[in-house]
Order: structure tokens, then sequence, then C-alpha cells
């Protein structure tokens, strides 16, 4: 688990204890999940400088607090990718950026599997169709992962076009460049494959400011999609929502700030942008109140004095 190499074989695995896995190749994999009683998939896809026991905590995390939320609802899926561990965070952070942009070769095979898989008279002769709803999170550098993944499958598996697999895209601290969703940029292409696209960001995040200064070592000047927002809101496809977390961040993840979309100032208890995360899930609609709002500010209530 510690080869932290990109390699263009992918693994499907379940985890039996920690630190102990046991392999079950592709078709058993997914035969398992449209076999589970839950009711949607969340493919869950971690940032940078995590090693595969942290990635699978917080999908842990985040597993607990949906089934706590409501039962059978949402089935999460962690997909590991080879994060490093060096001695320092600037070398860290070039290294996964090699290795995020390697990885998106590799998710290409996965999702051209499924669609193999899907329409297969030998693994579906019933021709039962999966009807779980497929959804997926994006944190930090992850976001760098699934853009890649897209723009990959686009380009060697379907030049004509992305299916519309996705029912809700949260891209969370997305440690992108900020106009990467604008039409014509490559993260557009998570708009042609999603439903509902949902970007969270946070100014004060503290770990996108080091990813910044990393950027800007480099010479490369561009505000991260996690710190701002879409660049241009114009400019974005209309199925883009931006939900600011300033207030929230730092109270739910601190000094960093950045990790702010599973607990909220309490492990195991559902934060508030866990909750409008959650809430899209069930609905299928990010602002069910008003079908035309594009945005909003993400605030703790306030207690009443008495």
């Amino acid at each position: 688990m510690k080869n932290n190499g990109a390699s263009n074989s992918v693994f499907f695995c379940e985890q039996l204890a920690k630190e102990e896995y046991k392999e079950i190749g592709s078709i058993a994999f997914l035969q398992r999940l449209k076999d589970s009683n839950y009711r949607q998939i969340l493919i869950y896809i971690h940032g940078f400088s995590n090693l595969p026991e942290e990635a699978l905590s917080g999908a842990n995390e985040f597993q607990k607090l949906c089934d706590k939320k409501k039962k059978k609802e949402v089935l999460v899926i962690p997909i590991i990718w080879p994060c490093d561990n060096d001695f320092g965070i600037i070398k860290d952070y070039w290294d996964d950026q090699k290795a995020a942009d390697q990885s998106a070769f590799s998710f290409a095979r996965v999702l051209e599997k499924f669609l193999a898989w899907r329409s297969s008279k030998k693994h579906n002769p019933d021709k039962a169709p999966c009807l779980k709803r497929i959804n997926v999170l994006a944190h930090s550098m992850g976001n760098r992962v699934f853009r890649g993944t897209l723009t990959a499958w686009n380009k060697y598996d379907l030049p004509k076009g992305l299916p519309l697999i996705f029912r809700n895209t949260f891209l969370v601290a997305a440690d992108v460049v900020n106009e990467t969703l604008q039409e014509g940029e490559p993260g557009e292409l998570i708009c042609h494959a999603s439903r509902n696209v949902i970007v969270y960001h946070a100014s004060d995040d503290l770990a996108l400011r080091a990813s910044k200064a990393s950027n800007l070592k480099n010479k490369i000047a561009s505000r991260r999609l996690g710190h701002t927002g879409p660049e241009n809101m114009a400019k974005t496809p209309r199925n883009v929502y931006r939900v600011d977390c300033d207030d929230i961040n730092n109270r739910y993840d601190y000094p960093k700030g950045h990790s702010y979309f599973r607990s909220g100032t309490k492990k195991g208890t559902p934060g508030i942008v866990f909750k409008h995360i959650f809430e899209c899930l069930v609905t299928g609609r990010v602002f069910p109140e008003d079908e035309h709002q594009r945005s909003t500010i993400m605030k703790l209530k306030s207690k009443s004095k008495k």
C-alpha cells in the first residue's frame, strides 16, 4: 500500500480490516454495487498527501454520517490514487500533481469498464439495468484527478461526447484554476457529464494558500476554484452552483479550513456543508426553494436569546 507510483492497473478491493484488503476484481465489485440495498452511489476522490488509510478514514466518516441521516440511502465508494508522503509539503504537492495527472488514464479505464459491464449480455443477461444514481465528491487535488479522468475518457473512448452519467458532482475545496469550468476549458466536461455541479469554496482555506504559493514558485499564477468559486458565472454552464463556506470552514477544520465537508464542530455530528450535500443527494436539487438561484453563503444559525 505504500507503493505510490501511478500505474495503469486499478485494483477493485474490499477492506477486511485496517491495512488488510482483498482484491475481488471489477466484475464482482460492480455486481456487488448493483445488488446492494443502497439507493445511490457516491464516488469519493480524496485530496493530496493522503495515504490509503487516511483516505479511507475520511470516506468511512462520510459513510457513517450518511447512514446517520438516512439508512441505505448513499453508499460511499472511495477511489484511492497514489499520493506521496515525502518530507515537505512543496515536494509532496508537485509529486502529487504528477500522480494526479497520471491517474486520470487509469480511472478513465474504470468508467469504460463500467459502460462495458452495464451493456454486457454475459454479466447482465436479464437486461435489468443498474438503477442506482451515481454521484461524485472530489476534494482538493482529487478535482484534478476527476477533471483529467473525464478528459482522457473523452479523448480516447468517447470523442463524440460524454454521457450524462452523474446526478450530482460536488467539487469541494477544489485545487484547480478557477476558470476551469468555463466553456472551452478542460473542466467543462464535468458539467457535460453531471446534472448538477456544486462548488464549495472558502477564501481563507490555508491548504489552498499553500497550493497557490507552490504554483507561484513555479511561475503559475491563477486563483484556485476552492478559494473563489468559479471566476465568471456568466461564462460557466447553467448547471454549476457555488456555495461560499467562509463563515464555517475554520470552525469545522481548524486551523487549515480545508476539510469542512464532513463533520461539524464535533466529529460524528454532521456539519451544515454535509447537510447541504446530503440534501442534494436525496432531492437532486441544489436550491429547491428557488430553481433560478445559483449561489448561497453557508452560515451557522445563531442561538436565540432567552
